[in-house]
């Protein structure tokens, strides 16, 4: 039985900590957004219904000799997968299928070692039950994910932290092959057990017969799991859109939803249902809280409403399920139910609602769906109760016990029945009520992998004010005035006293050519002049559509321009060098940061496009994350000389935003004008990050404000 817990444990180790691992991988290679966590989340679920369907089928039609064989052949061939680092032969030529790619590449480098890990527990917990037939095998599964969560909490802080992703991997790949021969060695132990017994059955089939599992368990089954999965993965997209895409995010919220599962799964009294009711109801008013505070919210605010009313709603959702768990025999059944369930969840949150909603309303339908849950359950479990008598299948004889006196004084139950479902269609209307706060100045909103653009005209009566506002979440992309006579003014992050406006009036007189990665609006093209180059770099094809069709900053240039679609990092390193006199970096997914445009090897691309009297000037105005530190580990590696420009808004020129850029060149002279050395900070902030970023290693956790 140790070496079974081992195994158990330490599979679900290895079972989420490969996900936050090759999460890091595919970021750089499509555009480093929150879709990107969400696609993998949605394929680690996928392939988590495969495992249990392959547990299933296994223990279900097999003799445990034939299981041991089939177990073994499937390890072997997991072991030749190794290594599950994808090559670079995977990086996206074109910025078309983003999320098919993701699934395609993560199908082919690490399907079946993920298969193989995801039928460990439901696998090893039946085989473990002809060794001990007294005690319930639910134990192991919160063993289970006692593992998944300690992979979680430690990723952050000890293997992203401290290791390179080389070193992660190598790790990962032979602690895989410890589990293998853990597995081995239960697959022959069971398989030896059976053929000594001479049984083809498992010893507690006779437990299914004799409870048979309803429709409407395996219903609620599907549905408990379904909306846990909607509110991790909708919750995660929040967090992520609003700061930024890195595995601290992705791991506070799977390690909430495994807690619960560890709490509910450990014994029938961990669940206490009355004060967990309660606390829903505190829950979900956090929620709608925090919803209506909106972006703005101080970081740690929005991470701890958030993860703490995840973490009520899911221990309701994994309590119930625990509490209408099958029979034993059914086990492989209810696991292989529960990651039906969890993977319609992420189907519904990664591929369905970017297709239905124009903004993120999925964490919106969570929470409704919750709620309703709850209200519905209680209402037909009282019902039975009073016209049937108790439901001994799915409450058990001592929680019925207590239940059949109480069929005489329904009164304060019926009270507390029509509580819930007033506190529901309360908690409904105000969640439409904030998903549909209507905004007369909104002209469009559209939505696709890469997140919610939301273009505005505002003061409309006003000549000299009326403008064009493009959003990319909560962050603006672009503002433009519509008054002919203002329509080429620089706005927004971009006046002529910010830092791009002051490096690209230090530049030499001539014809200029500048690279910018991220379009927005187009509003640097606003300081060409005719025989200039503007060479655009955009992932997001709605925002080229919307600088090409609402915006004349493009248009209207005086001098050339192109747009090159796709990641700029990649297009980059694939075309010759272009000479550029200035790179602009100006990349941002909302207010996320792609990490992998701020690496040693994302700089050198840069470099090797830049002249040698260049300047790269780079944005990193952030509520959350002190980026200063990062590039000026970046200058001392390359030996460049730095200015940091902060410019501060003025009221009475609200069109300009403050901002801070960061001014680098080969060529310590570009940056020593009056005009730069006069608005230039005299101290820099270099202390906050010990080692230098590369595409091994990158830690966001050091940089949180």
């Amino acid at each position: 039985m140790p070496v079974f817990a081992f195994t158990i444990f330490l599979g679900a180790f290895l079972l989420f900590l490969v996900q936050p691992l090759i999460g890091k991988y595919l970021l750089p290679w499509f555009g480093g957004g929150p879709s990107v966590w969400t696609t993998c989340l949605f394929f680690f679920q996928v392939f988590l219904v495969g495992g249990y369907a392959y547990g299933h089928a296994l223990t279900r039609f097999c003799k445990p000799r034939t299981q041991t064989i089939i177990h073994l052949g499937i390890l072997l061939v997991a072991l030749a997968c190794l290594p599950i680092v994808p090559s670079a032969n995977w990086k996206p030529r074109t910025p078309d299928h983003p999320a098919a790619n993701i699934l395609l590449l993560l199908a082919c480098n690490l399907g079946v070692p993920f298969l193989v890990l995801a039928v460990t527990g439901p696998l090893l917990q039946l085989w473990s039950s002809h060794f001990n037939t007294q005690k319930s095998p639910y134990r192991l599964y919160a063993l289970s994910n006692l593992g998944s969560l300690l992979a979680l909490l430690t990723y952050p802080v000890l293997f992203e932290a401290h290791l390179s992703r080389k070193s992660q991997a190598l790790f990962w790949e032979w602690s895989f092959v410890l589990y293998t021969v853990g597995c081995a060695f239960c697959a022959l132990s069971t398989g030896t057990l059976g053929s000594r017994r001479g049984v083809s059955e498992t010893p507690i089939a006779s437990d299914l017969a004799a409870a048979p599992v309803r429709p409407g368990q395996r219903l609620l089954w599907l549905l408990w799991s379904a909306c846990s999965s909607v509110l991790l993965m909708a919750t995660t997209n929040k967090l992520c859109l609003d700061v930024a895409v890195f595995p601290l995010l992705w791991v506070l919220p799977l390690a909430s939803y495994l807690t619960s599962f560890v709490l509910c799964f450990a014994g029938p009294r961990a669940y206490l249902r009355q004060p967990f009711t309660l606390a829903f109801g505190v829950a979900m008013v956090g929620f709608c809280w925090a919803l209506f505070q909106g972006a703005g919210w101080p970081f740690w605010n929005q991470v701890l409403v958030y993860i703490s009313a995840l973490f009520v709603c899911c221990v309701v959702c994994h309590g119930e399920l625990f509490r209408i768990r099958p029979a034993p025999g059914a086990l492989t059944e209810f696991y292989l139910l529960i990651a039906l369930g969890g993977a319609l969840g992420g189907l519904f949150v990664s591929v369905v609602a970017p297709l239905i909603f124009t903004h993120y309303y999925e964490l919106h339908w969570g929470l409704v769906l919750c709620a309703f849950l709850v209200a519905s359950t209680r209402t037909h479990e009282m019902v039975r109760t009073l016209l049937k008598g108790p439901d001994f299948e799915t409450i058990g004889l001592a929680q019925a016990n207590k239940i059949v006196p109480e069929r005489n004084a329904p009164r304060w139950r019926g009270l507390a029945l029509a509580s819930l479902w007033l506190f529901f269609f309360a908690t409904a209307a105000t969640l439409w009520i904030q998903g549909r706060r209507v905004n007369s100045d909104i002209v469009l909103k559209s939505r696709n992998f890469y997140g919610v653009l939301t273009f505005f005209e505002h003061r409309k009566d006003e000549p000299t004010g009326d403008h064009f506002l493009l959003q990319h979440g909560r962050i603006t992309h672009g503002l433009q005035f519509v008054h002919a006579q203002l329509q080429s003014w620089p706005t927004t992050y971009y006046g002529t006293e910010s830092g791009l406006g002051l490096a690209l009036n230090a530049l030499p007189p001539g014809e200029r050519r500048v690279g910018v990665v991220g379009l927005g609006a187009g509003t640097i093209a606003a300081y060409a002049q005719p025989g200039d180059f503007f060479a655009f770099y955009e992932i997001n094809p709605q925002v080229s559509c919307l600088a090409t069709s609402r915006f004349t900053y493009l248009t209207g240039c005086r001098g050339k321009w192109e747009i090159t679609p796709g990641d700029a990092r990649l297009a980059l390193e694939q075309q010759h060098p272009q000479g550029f006199d200035l790179v602009a970096l100006d990349a941002f997914n909302s207010d996320s940061i792609p990490v992998h445009l701020l690496t040693r090897e994302a700089f050198a691309v840069y470099l090797r496009h830049l002249k040698t009297n260049g300047v790269l000037a780079v944005h990193i105005s952030n509520h959350f994350l002190n980026l200063e530190p990062v590039v000026a580990g970046l200058a001392r590696h390359f030996g460049l000389a730095m200015a940091v420009i902060d410019h501060d808004a003025k009221p009475e020129q609200w069109w300009i935003y403050s901002s801070t850029w960061i001014l680098l060149s080969r060529d310590p002279r570009i940056l020593s004008g009056p005009s730069i050395r006069s608005a230039s900070k005299t101290d820099h902030d270099s202390n906050a990050t010990e080692r230098l970023w590369t595409d091994d290693f990158s830690s966001l956790f050091q940089i949180l404000r």
